[in-house]
């Protein structure tokens, strides 16, 4: 063909993979063979194999982190299907909930503002000004908050060109229902071109338009439901305003993760008369709303604390009280039935902290009859409601704050506090702590040295330090709970607080919450259908589903503890976006987090409804209405066969056969990232739905990816779709690279550099096949005869045992090491190592043979290419079987570890002693005259004398279980009670020992207790001997001779250089050589 080349480069290599990969999906495409089909009998372990992974959105093409975690799975499954399990690989496509909605919303919103198509400003900032209008007519503040995330933020008609798209297209795509038509066949035509080996009849979307489905997750919801695990409750939960509905994790564009955080609002009454700045509250009941965690600690109040520059408002909560604190807070209190106006913030009067420092405060709980507020710089204004109490027995800030008021008359002239506002307050014990006693802010102040309010980072670790004592181990020592511990104290304190209107309750987010939508969440006091997770008895089924899971990291496990520990209610309902209805009460949505966690097994029969149709129209066999709750019962939880129902018999029992054949799943794999939802969510229906033996076995987790070692992000431009990533490096070089980037929890990298290079391996490897079989007659024929080839067959026999174990602990990355990198290198190493004598034909047969078989998973094109069109084999190779290996012999391994290191020692002296001192006379010539060209190799086979006795020593003093040796000392004590520690002078004899010892010991530690043992577990002159030639020819020499440095003959056709085996003595393992120009007499 011609090349296709660019800038120069030439692109032939990769076009060619591509070509071989059209060619090979068509030979897949036309046998179905990723077809899965269930049997009759009932699958013996190891016989079948089913893994799934978390449907992706469909509101734009997949990308490659979509790809990394698709791939565990992918692989996986070709390992188990290449050893000949029946493998059921499904795949389908998210489209409930808001990630659809809020980008063909966000698409009509551009229209509207900028034309169509539209013509948008030189920076974004207006843009979202404009989209967020009816959000900033409840809060001014959201223009900011929107802008500065406007940055890096891209409009979504861009995004569609991006994608190749017409500007006729694009406008297609402001009714959500187009894009459930478009990207889910795409996605389609990527993970095909990927290679992936999915059953795709089973394919589907989710919502009301694919009736199937609807009527799967009606069925589901009524399940729970009917159980008593769906209910109605008030709750707190974070909420989009321009959506108006709560905001799960699915919906959010960052700040996932993030719940409620509860505070308890106090309030501190302003006395009166007002200043003019409140004039206009006269006659109202005003207070300064101050957010705490610690209510007990409020006896302990000698003012309040306000930001000087912090922008405040006065907020109308009723028709009498009227709150002082931020915007932001008061937006949260709004969505919280505390607001004059529901959902909507009354300011009546606009006020910087400036104007709040003075005031006479009347506080509850409090000894002081009145407090002031009064001057803090390191409020923040965006967490709590940047009104804040001051209690300066137990808050180091609060201590420091005052003490800087107290001491400093110029930094209270600075912002007008009058004395009288600060001097009279003392601070005022409350709780005492066995460690820090009843002024605990003081006394941690004074031990960590800390002199100013400004010392932020000492007063945070003093805080976390004073808080944690003071919760578990202080006690009450004022007010009516004086003498109980604080941990009792505290609830009871809060309750009696809200039982007399001296406080609220008030809840926000614990970190910035972000919707799909873009505007900033808030905390809502929602009427929501919930599921209720957390629920005791059903937590402990959950709990022992996941103790009898493989999740194939201790990480993984401390997640999904942790996630088990505090999940509780879920808000499963929405009022927005695409979904199924909410069967008893069709005003909601069932969310996209509660309608994708027991679909795994509609995989099971979704063939069987929707016969290949992604949408369920499809209804030639059965149809929709036909699938009552009686027959999903009898398909899925073991129910009686469904009488009343009208479908054939014979389907009704094969969808039955169906599921019980593929469940329970082997494993689901997905990013870390889904743990603390949609994963644990998954358990909890399946213990709540299903029978104790399909619930999952396990889950497969990782971190993200990276593109070159650098966060992926569509703002940044460092992105990359599936299908852009065929296009650049081919599919085998992708999953290559894949594979690659890493296995574990931290976030992985995808280097372009390893894709690239990879194009170039699997290219050279094809070529070097052909070679090898077209100069078929030119090999040594015959069984295995010469040392190399007894080490190349073993190097192949540790390569079929070491991949198949990584691929079965989901180690790709080890697996592409072991069954390729290093198979390489031994395939170099035995060419190199035949010299004249040449490679066995039939090795380097069994070498392509398995080296295709073992990458089959990984880059299945080009194994099934090579096995088909240059190894002539029948059938193809994804279901070729595993292949046979004997047991790898690890003692010849360490044999040719031990030559390989040997020569490359040998070379370094050798080419030292050409080049001579660094110094040498320049004018003196290294010419081939001078070369040596005789080795003689002398060999210590065994330790003997002192350092066979510091040996048996360490040997005695090692414990195999810890790979850790005694203590020194013991060890000092086991040489001077030894037979050479008798010996003489023991200071002498400590001196010759311990270098030896401590290097041992090290050696030990590094390798194992092999290195204390005193020979080799193989012949070091056999080796050797037995591969003089290839030592010859690897160092340049004529002659080498192996000799026994125990054999005094030996030593003296060592000549002139005898001295030099004094002075580098051979030990086992380490050879020495001394080259010379002419041979030994």
């Amino acid at each position: 063909m011609v090349s296709n080349t660019e800038g120069g480069k030439s692109f032939a290599r990769r076009d060619r993979l591509l070509e071989i990969e059209a060619q090979v999906q068509k030979w897949w495409g036309e046998k179905e063979i990723f077809r899965a089909d269930s049997l009759k009998t009932p699958p013996k372990p190891g016989e079948r194999f089913f893994g799934n992974f978390p449907y992706p959105y469909m509101n734009g093409y997949l990308h490659l982190g979509h790809a990394f975690s698709l791939s565990k799975l992918e692989f996986a499954s070709a390992y188990h299907r290449l050893r000949g399990a029946n493998v059921l690989l499904p795949f389908a496509f998210h489209c409930t909930g808001m990630p659809v909605k809020a980008s063909a919303d966000k698409l009509s919103r551009e229209i509207q503002l900028f034309g169509d198509p539209p013509i948008f400003p030189s920076t974004p900032e207006d843009q979202i000004i404009g989209e967020n209008q009816g959000v900033a007519e409840k809060s001014k503040g959201k223009k900011s908050k929107a802008a500065a995330k406007a940055s890096s933020t891209k409009f979504q008609w861009e995004i569609m060109r991006s994608y190749g798209l017409s500007d006729a297209e694009i406008s297609k795509f402001q009714d959500p229902y187009h894009w459930l038509i478009y990207f889910p066949p795409l996605a389609m035509e990527d993970l095909k071109a990927f290679g992936l080996g999915c059953d795709w009849r089973r394919s589907f979307i989710t919502t009301e338009v694919n009736p199937f489905y609807d009527s799967f997750v009606r069925w589901q919801m009524r399940k729970l439901k009917k159980m008593g695990k769906i209910v109605k409750d008030l709750r707190y939960t974070i909420y989009s305003p321009l959506d108006g509905q709560p905001c799960a994790d699915h919906d959010r564009a960052s700040g996932e993760g993030v719940l409620p955080q509860e505070y308890t609002l106090v309030k501190m009454e302003v006395i009166p008369p007002f200043p003019p700045k409140l004039r206009a509250l006269e006659g109202r009941k005003v207070f300064l709303a101050a957010a705490t965690l610690r209510p007990e600690t409020m006896y302990g109040q000698t003012n309040a604390w306000v930001l000087p520059d912090g922008k405040y408002g006065a907020f109308e909560i009723n028709d009498t009280d009227v709150f002082i604190l931020s915007e932001r807070a008061a937006l949260n209190l709004a969505y919280q039935k505390l607001s004059r106006v529901p959902e909507k913030p009354s300011c009546l009067a606009e006020l910087t902290g400036y104007d709040l420092i003075g005031l006479p405060l009347k506080s509850p709980l409090t000894f002081n009859e009145i407090i002031y507020a009064l001057p803090m710089l390191s409020i923040l204004i965006d967490k709590g409601t940047g009104i804040v109490t001051s209690v300066p027995s137990d808050s180091p800030d609060d201590f420091m704050a005052l003490h800087d008021l107290k001491t400093k008359p110029v930094f209270r002239a600075k912002f007008g506090v009058k004395d009288e506002w600060v001097l009279p307050f003392e601070v005022i014990p409350i709780i005492n702590t066995p460690e820090f006693g009843d002024k605990s802010a003081e006394k941690i102040c004074k031990d960590y040295g800390i002199q100013s309010q400004n010392e932020k980072e000492k007063l945070a670790e003093a805080k976390k330090l004073i808080y944690r004592g003071g919760f578990y181990e202080g006690t009450m020592i004022v007010g009516e709970y004086a003498g109980m511990r604080v941990q009792e104290a505290k609830n009871l304190i809060r309750s009696k607080l809200l039982e007399l209107g001296q406080a609220v309750v008030y809840s926000e987010p614990e970190k910035k919450v972000i919707s799909r939508s873009g505007d900033e969440c808030v905390v809502a006091l929602t009427d929501q259908w919930y599921i209720t997770y957390g629920e005791p008895e059903w937590k402990q089924k959950a709990e022992e589903c996941l103790a009898s899971m493989n999740l194939y990291s201790n990480e993984v496990r401390h997640g999904f503890e942790h996630t088990l520990s505090w999940l509780n209610q879920w808000a499963c309902s929405r009022s927005f976006g695409l979904g199924t209805r909410l069967p008893w009460d069709e005003d909601f949505l069932v969310e996209s987090l509660s309608d994708s966690t027991l679909y795994m097994a509609y995989y099971t029969i979704s063939h069987l409804l929707q016969k290949g149709n992604l949408y369920g129209s499809d209804t030639s066999s059965v149809k929709p209405e036909q699938m009552t709750d009686e027959v999903w019962d009898f398909v899925f939880c073991g129910s009686p066969f469904p009488k009343s129902s009208d479908i054939c018999p014979s389907v009704l029992r094969k969808m039955k056969q169906e599921f019980e054949y593929w469940y329970p799943f082997d494993v689901r794999t997905s990013g870390k990232d889904l743990i603390q939802n949609h994963l644990t969510f998954c358990i909890y229906n399946h213990t709540a739905i299903l029978a104790k033996h399909h619930w999952p076995r396990g889950f497969r987790c990782n971190g993200h990816i990276m593109l070159n070692s650098e966060k992926m992000s569509k703002s940044t431009g460092n992105f990359m779709t599936i299908r852009q990533a065929i296009q650049e490096f081919s599919a085998d070089a992708t999953r290559f690279s894949l594979a690659d980037a890493g296995d574990g929890m931290d976030d992985a990298n995808f280097v372009f550099e390893t894709a690239n290079a990879a194009i170039l391996r699997l290219t050279k490897e094809i070529s070097w096949m052909q070679e090898v079989i077209e100069g078929e007659s030119s090999f040594r024929k015959g069984p295995s005869s010469t040392y190399a080839d007894r080490v190349f067959a073993n190097e192949i026999n540790i390569a079929v045992k070491m991949t198949e174990k990584n691929y079965s602990e989901f180690m790709f990355r080890e697996a592409l090491k072991t069954g390729f990198y290093d198979l390489q290198a031994a395939r170099d190493e035995y060419r190199f190592s035949c010299g004249m004598g040449g490679m066995n034909r039939d090795l380097l047969w069994r070498f392509m043979d398995v080296q295709t078989r073992l990458m089959t998973p990984i880059c299945p094109h080009f194994a099934e290419y090579v096995w088909k069109e240059l190894l002539r084999n029948e059938g193809f190779v994804v279901k070729a079987g595993w292949p046979e290996a004997n047991t790898p012999d690890l003692t010849l391994k360490l044999a040719n570890k031990y030559l390989q290191d040997s020569i490359v020692s040998m070379r370094k002296l050798l080419q030292k002693q050409v080049s001579g001192p660094k110094r040498a006379d320049k004018s003196i010539s290294s010419s081939a005259e001078n070369r040596p060209t005789v080795g003689l190799i002398y060999v210590a086979e065994q330790y003997d004398g002192w350092k066979a006795e510091c040996l048996k020593i360490l040997q005695s003093k090692f414990n195999t279980e810890t790979s850790s040796f005694a203590p020194d000392q013991e060890i000092l004590e086991a040489l001077q009670q030894s037979e050479i520690g008798q010996e003489g002078n023991f200071k002498e004899t400590q001196k010759l020992c311990m270098p030896f010892l401590r290097f041992k010991k090290d050696e030990a530690i590094a390798v194992g207790v092999q290195a204390l043992d005193l020979k080799l577990p193989f012949g070091e002159v056999e080796v050797l001997g037995e591969n003089l030639e290839l030592i010859k020819r690897q160092l340049g020499l004529e002659e080498v001779e192996v000799l026994s440095a125990a054999d005094p003959e030996a030593i003296q056709k060592a000549g002139q250089y005898a001295s030099l085996l004094n002075q580098n003595p051979p030990s086992p393992g380490n050879p020495t050589t001394i080259h010379d120009i002419v041979p030994p007499s």
